[in-house]
């Protein structure tokens, strides 16, 4: 992963974790608000501006692509480098949690 990748999201925002873990499959903006509620209970919302921003820059910065459209909402997916961040970011989370019980990680 390219430092400069790294920087700028590991560690993430929440809605920034939320949007890529969703997107494992293929989804749509409106889609990932509504899966992230059901994952978090009603704790996590993402409002349309930070859904439609941060997707926009994951799709910039090779995150995420377009997969297709289907009535009339842009579907994304995965790269691998959004594969490869998400990965780096559930380990941190991995650690964070393991640490916090007094375990410590071996990576």
């Amino acid at each position: 992963m390219d430092e400069k990748i790294r920087r700028i999201y590991v560690p993430m925002s929440e809605s920034g974790f939320y949007i890529l873990f969703c997107l494992q499959t293929p989804q749509h903006g409106y889609g990932i608000g509504q899966q992230v509620k059901r994952l978090t209970g009603g704790a996590v919302t993402i409002g349309a501006g930070t859904m439609y921003g941060t997707i926009s820059k994951m799709e910039k910065d090779g995150l995420i692509c377009f997969y297709r459209e289907e009535e009339k909402r842009k579907l994304y997916r995965l790269t691998e480098l959004g594969q490869e961040v998400l990965t780096a970011e559930l380990r941190r989370i991995e650690r964070l949690y393991k640490n916090s019980k007094g375990e410590s990680y071996d990576a």
